[in-house]
Order: C-alpha cells, then structure tokens, then sequence
C-alpha cells in the first residue's frame, strides 16, 4: 500500500507533473485543436475508445480478480501524458500531434474518464467510487491552468517548468521502483503471471493498435508513430495517484499492482517500440506534409 508520507510525495510530484504540462500549453493549442477535428476524432478514439476496450478485453482473457481488474481499467481509461511526447520526440514523430493529443485526451478525461470506467465496471460487476475519481480529476486541473497561466505571463518560466514536468513522469517511475516495490516485494513474487500479462500486453497492445488504426487512415508514417506512441503510453503517474487518493489502504496494494508494473514495463516497451521506429525512418520520411495530420 501507499503510506502517508509516500501519498503527500506523490501528490507533490503530481502537482508539478501536471504542472509541467499545463506550462506545455497556450490557447492557441486548444483553438488548433478545434481547427483540426480529425486529430481530435483520433485522440479520443485511442484514448477512450481502443484502450479502455483493450483493458476489458484482456479482463475477461486473463480472467483477472476483481481489484487486479480495477487497477487495470483505471490505467487503461488514462489520458496519454509527457512521457508520451518524450517518446514521440524520439521517434522521430510529430511532436506537434502527440501534445495535441494529449492536450485532448486529458481536458476529455474529465468527463469520459469517470463515464467509461462506470460503462466498464458496470459490465464486470466491479465497485468503482466513481465520485472521487471525478474529484481527483477536477482538482489535478488546477495545475494545468496554474502552469498555462504561468507560460503566459513568462514564457522563459514556463518552458523550464514544462522541462521539469516532463522529467519528473520519468523520475516517478524511479520513485516506484525504490519505493513501492520493495515493500511489496513478496506480494510481487506471489502476484499471479496474468497480472503480469495484463501490465505488459496493455501497452504492447495498445501501440500495435494504434498504429494499425493511423495507418487505416493512411497518415503519414511519422504520423502514425506518433499516434501509436499516444495510444499505448497512458499516463500512468495519474492512475497511480487516482488509487492512492480514492481506494483505501486495505484496498490499494492489488490494485495499484497494474499501475505500477506498467509504469516499470511501459519504459521498457517504448524505448524498443522507439528504436524500431528511428530505424524505420526513411529519407522519404523527412519530409513532413504540411498539415498537422
């Protein structure tokens, strides 16, 4: 479980996460996102259309236990985050479409997020407090919009604050590695291999989806990196923190087990998803289209 100290901590560094990503953004992100719809259409449709669905199917597959199936329908129901713009960089992608995405999915979780879980909790017969769920998303906007408006009144200042949200989702995942896991080591040890399978074949899964689904689409390649990369890296750091606030302690050791083995593994899976990608990028590639998508 999470203890008190580890719960202020991690809701410090969530703070400066979302921070961090509110400084990423301007207004004239949200107003070009309106004047492209079909990367909005993209965003929600990966986010909440291909995940979530992902996380079910494998629940059933895996014939999960109730709070290891809770766990993974939280991760799976996440916006994507900074650590997919890092890896989207990396790639060679379109940086552009990958924070409009997450610009996208992340103001829409406020209002898919609690309305999917409910579609798919409903139909596993799970008990989700779906009202503090909606509470922990409406409170984590606050950074967002503190980090826009410092990004507005200091660009300068909004750039390093961006830097130092960006860098720490990739901290946190150190933080889980010395923090929790040795705690919970034994129950790890015991933790069945379907929840394994489940925190590994999520975001396997979901890059291998989503770049199917972009190049359905016939996006360009780099596009479809991209959308690949925002579909399966989900912003793991906010599912944590959703647990740890609204479950129990009792309750939190089996369920966070998803999130944290996913947030160790996910490092793992888009550094090699990465390499693939800068290996498949062809001179013919270098050449961007002109529009966003």
């Amino acid at each position: 479980m999470v203890g008190a100290f580890e719960q202020a901590l991690l809701a410090a560094m969530i703070f400066v996460i979302m921070l961090g990503m509110g400084a990423s953004l301007t207004p004239r992100d949200f107003t070009l996102a309106l004047r492209r719809p079909q990367g909005l259409a993209i965003g929600v449709i990966s986010q909440y259309g291909f995940m979530p669905l992902i996380g079910f199917g494998m629940t059933l597959a895996l014939a999960l236990p109730p709070p290891v199936a809770v766990g993974l329908l939280i991760v799976s129901c996440m916006p994507g985050g900074t650590t997919s713009n890092i890896f989207t960089y990396f790639s060679r992608g379109n940086l552009a479409l990958s924070v409009l995405m997450t610009v996208t999915s992340t103001v829409a979780g406020v209002v898919l997020i609690p309305l999917v879980l409910l579609l798919y909790a409903a139909a596993l017969d799970l008990e989700i407090p779906r009202e503090n769920i909606i509470a922990t998303l409406l409170i984590l906007l606050v950074p967002v919009a503190i980090g826009m408006g410092l990004r507005r009144l200091s660009p300068n200042a909004g750039a390093v604050t961006e830097f130092f949200g960006s860098a720490l989702a990739l901290v946190f995942i150190a933080f889980i590695a010395l923090s929790w896991i040795p705690r919970n080591w034994q129950f790890l040890v015991t933790t069945a291999p379907a929840t394994y399978v489940a925190a590994i074949g999520l975001g396997v899964i979901g890059i291998a989806i989503g770049y199917a689904f972009a190049r359905a689409l016939r996006l360009h390649p780099r596009n479809a990196r991209t959308v690949a990369l925002e579909t399966g890296i989900q912003n793991a750091p906010l599912a944590i923190a959703i647990i740890a606030l609204t479950f129990p302690p009792d309750e939190q050791q089996a369920i966070l087990a998803v999130g944290a083995l996913y947030s160790l593994f996910m490092v793992v899976t888009s550094t090699a998803v990465t390499i693939l990608f800068r290996r498949a990028n062809a001179a013919a590639e270098q050449k961007m289209p002109d529009s966003l998508l």
